[in-house]
């Protein structure tokens, strides 16, 4: 199976401020970003997306989505919108452990993993004859190509999908191979 991830366009959201969940503006516009991405997809996909407008809006360039709440980003809770230097020690504390810690009110980001990963497994399961194009976000995408390329959690924070790109993985019988990165 061939499988695209491609990260939402730059949001419109002031450096340094938390905003995960949050649906927040585009600062690029998603049909210039769709048009650049076209040319990297095959000719017929079926189309996945989150929700959340700064996905939706470029999926919905790209084609006709299936929309899944599995695939929003991780729910900061109570730091939603908020600056990180406004949030003190606290930053100190998901630190040292990225995993398992959870803002007031949101998630984890191994309980996002774990709503995402269902979701692929699912996707998986169908074995689908067309390739398959996600339109997400940094935190699903990194547990996406974690989970497949057989990286421990720890180490999937080191996979940065930039915004407005694309990135291939195949997925044989005998496992994956990473085609290409952040095109």
């Amino acid at each position: 199976m061939e499988l695209h991830l491609i990260r939402h366009p730059r949001p419109d959201v002031a450096a340094g401020v938390c905003y995960g969940q949050s649906d927040v503006g585009l600062a690029e516009c998603p049909a210039t970003v769709a048009a650049r991405l076209r040319p990297l997809l095959p000719p017929r996909y079926a189309l996945h997306a989150s929700p959340l407008a700064r996905a939706r809006l470029l999926a919905l360039e790209l084609g006709t989505p299936a929309f899944d709440d599995r695939l929003r980003e991780m729910h900061f809770g109570a730091w939603e919108l908020r600056p990180y230097a406004e949030l003190g020690d606290a930053i100190d504390v998901w630190v040292t452990d990225p995993l398992g810690f959870c803002a007031p009110g949101g998630e984890s980001a191994r309980d996002m993993s774990t709503r995402v990963l269902q979701w692929l497994d699912e996707i998986i399961a169908t074995r689908a004859a067309d390739p398959v194009v996600v339109v997400a976000h940094g935190g699903p995408l990194r547990a996406i190509a974690g989970h497949l390329l057989g990286l421990p959690p720890q180490r999937w924070l080191a996979l940065d999908f930039a915004c407005g790109h694309a990135t291939r993985l195949d997925i044989e019988d005998w496992g994956v191979v990473l085609k290409w990165f952040n095109r």
